[in-house]
């Protein structure tokens, strides 16, 4: 047996629709396999909190070895994981084509989707995970729903608390009064002819549930961004890419959503239109979850070979036809986190590299995890162990001094931002807010508003 592995990390299609896939028995044997890998191993002891979770049941068990643990335990340490990714992507040695084959997400995922279907979703979960519909209705009422879930009104966030399980400090994301798509309808763009990649490149910009029904600016200043970079662009949102689905361990209506949603962009494809997802968690859905999920499907395989992250196709450009001219230095520098879903798709710093592409810019990148993970980082029970995880990414970014902090995950951002407010203490940290690079690249050219 080869101890550890060099080789290019594969990861196998999740059995969902083989009966074996939801046989407790099986699952718990499985289980008790990896986590006797991990217990031998612990590279993974400063990710997240699932593996001190374990390595502590472990340790402080009658035994000092896995078999002192019940197993009764074993959901405990799926309650940390954030299918963030990073210890399969960055810290295992036994990921396939070892012959050991850890894929420690996925096995968390299948105990997840196990359970939900035994005792089913929690109604409250399964409504917050619905973001199309909660994004519908949010923008109707976007002032009062500001209000509401502004973390500063205690006492609507205490009631929160109560009745819907998110933490009454939990910063939550703020509800935009229009849609991206409606926002991009009505304002419109204009083809810089000059830039090198005009009449070469076409694309439509997915917009996600988040950049769709809360960060519109996001958005907006990719649009302008490849329109200065002379790109024909159409803006489309079908439907949720279910990761918020994904993270309840509810498959089948992931599968849904990626059926529906890949017909309707498939055409587009067809059509000669590149498909850029704006937020890296949807990006990476596209391109390897929903693979892994339906693997026999052609559709979805076209749509993944077709899709790129944001930031991913702007260095695209940069590298095969040139950006246009016009960027100019952003004072004060920036830090650039790496969003875990960003770095799950193996693509290199994309962010990072995008950034450095403005003249006479410090950037300086921050490679841990924010600690948020979704919905999960926002439920009471999760809240304080999301602001621990984030702790070294925001002392990170307080060290290094910027006068701009970013990441291309919006929710890691804003998150992020939170904790190096509470690192900081009374002396507030220098940015005032946490931006996507696309918004920091636009500024460089000029196309937004400066956030000095």
């Amino acid at each position: 047996m080869r101890e550890g592995s060099l080789e290019t990390p594969v990861r196998y299609p999740l059995e969902w629709q083989n009966p074996w896939f939801w046989d407790e028995r099986a699952l718990e044997k499985e289980m008790a396999r990896i986590f006797d890998i991990c217990h031998g191993c612990r590279r993974c002891f400063n990710l997240c909190d699932s593996f001190p979770r374990l390595f502590d049941l472990i340790d402080n068990g009658p035994t000092g070895e896995l078999d002192g643990v019940d197993k009764a335990d074993y959901a405990k340490v799926e309650e940390a994981c954030t299918l963030c990714d990073m210890c399969f992507m960055t810290k295992c040695p036994y990921v396939p084509p070892h012959a050991w084959a850890v894929d420690f997400p996925h096995l968390m995922l299948r105990h997840r989707a196990v359970q939900a279907r035994k005792k089913g979703i929690d109604f409250v979960e399964s409504q917050l995970a619905d973001t199309d519909r909660a994004g519908r209705l949010g923008t109707f009422i976007a002032p009062l729903m500001n209000w509401a879930t502004d973390e500063r009104n205690q006492p609507v966030r205490r009631s929160m608390e109560r009745f819907a399980g998110i933490h009454h400090g939990a910063r939550l994301p703020r509800q935009a009064g229009e849609t991206f798509v409606q926002r991009a309808r009505r304002e419109g763009v204009t083809l810089n002819e000059a830039a090198p990649a005009f009449g070469k490149r076409k694309a439509v910009l997915y917009a996600t549930c988040f950049v769709n029904f809360h960060s519109t600016g996001i958005g907006a200043a990719a649009l302008a961004v490849l329109a200065k970079n002379g790109v024909e662009t159409e803006v489309l949102h079908p439907a949720c890419c279910g990761m918020p689905k994904l993270e309840l361990g509810d498959l089948e209506t992931v599968a849904t959503a990626a059926r529906k949603v890949s017909s309707e962009l498939l055409p587009w494809v067809d059509k000669g239109y590149d498909i850029v997802a704006l937020t890296p968690s949807c990006a990476l859905m596209l391109k390897f979850e929903w693979p892994l999920i339906l693997p026999k499907d052609p559709a979805i395989e076209s749509l993944a070979q077709a899709t790129f992250d944001l930031s991913e196709y702007v260095v695209d450009i940069a590298k095969k036809d040139g950006l246009a001219e016009g960027l100019t230095p952003i004072e004060g520098g920036i830090s650039m986190h790496l969003a875990c879903h960003a770095r799950a798709q193996n693509m290199g710093p994309k962010g990072a590299e995008m950034l450095r592409l403005i003249p006479k810019t410090r950037v300086a990148v921050i490679e841990r995890c924010s600690g948020h993970g979704g919905i999960w980082g926002a439920r009471v029970e999760n809240f304080e162990i999301a602001v621990k995880v984030g702790k070294p990414a925001a002392q990170a970014a307080l060290k290094n001094n910027t006068s701009h902090v970013a990441s291309e995950c919006p929710l890691a951002a804003e998150h992020l931002m939170q904790v190096m407010e509470l690192s900081a203490g009374e002396q507030k940290p220098k940015p005032f807010r946490a931006d996507h690079p696309i918004e920091i690249l636009a500024r460089a050219y000029g196309l937004r508003e400066s956030s000095s």
